[in-house]
């Protein structure tokens, strides 16, 4: 999964949940959950259902989800359908642009799955900067080979560095290719004719 903070994977929740919700509305925690699943979100970010219902909780107390009616359950507890709030949907678009130029990818990835909902040449140039981030990341990273004592007198510090700048290597170069496709016209974005509106 890479470079992660608390902070960036309590914004991967939130995103993601905000997203789905906003997807799906009116929906409720356990769709939410399901639709995590069938994306395989536990092969690429650490959310787990504890958060999911944390965030929908919090973000309910935050007035960024309104709880639309209760529905019946014969398995137990009524199940609560949210739906956003404007709020809620101004926190998903400020919380999805910051993501499409984050070096976490657990962030970057939250905000992959989502990026249709913005204009492709915002999401372009989003992705340009997250480019020139990690870019600088790696550069700075195999600037430091010369300071780092050789590998049997430390045995552990270059190749340590050698996999941070080669992960950021292939982050900046999948960032690159990702960017490009969608210059050249890949998926279907916000502000295509056919889904505009």
């Amino acid at each position: 999964m890479g470079h992660l903070s608390k902070g960036a994977l309590v914004s991967a929740v939130r995103l993601l949940v905000l997203g789905i919700i906003r997807l799906h509305q009116p929906t409720y925690g356990y769709a939410v959950r399901q639709e995590l699943l069938s994306w395989r979100a536990e092969t690429w970010t650490t959310v787990r259902p504890g958060s999911i219902y944390h965030a929908l909780k919090q973000l309910t107390t935050e007035s960024k989800l309104r709880a639309v009616r209760t529905e019946d359950s014969d398995q137990g507890p009524g199940r609560t359908l949210f739906e956003l709030t404007a709020a809620g949907d101004d926190e998903f678009f400020t919380r999805l642009r910051a993501a499409l130029v984050s070096v976490d990818m657990e962030e970057l990835g939250a905000g992959i799955a989502f990026m249709d909902a913005l204009p492709r040449q915002e999401v372009v140039d989003l992705l340009a900067a997250q480019e020139r981030a990690t870019t600088e990341i790696r550069d700075d990273l195999l600037a430091m080979r010369s300071e780092f004592p050789g590998r049997y007198d430390a045995p552990h510090s270059p190749d340590l560095l050698e996999l941070w700048s080669g992960v950021f290597d292939n982050f900046t170069g999948w960032t690159g290719r990702l960017r490009r496709r969608l210059a050249a016209g890949e998926y279907r974005m916000a502000d295509d004719p056919d889904t505009a509106g």
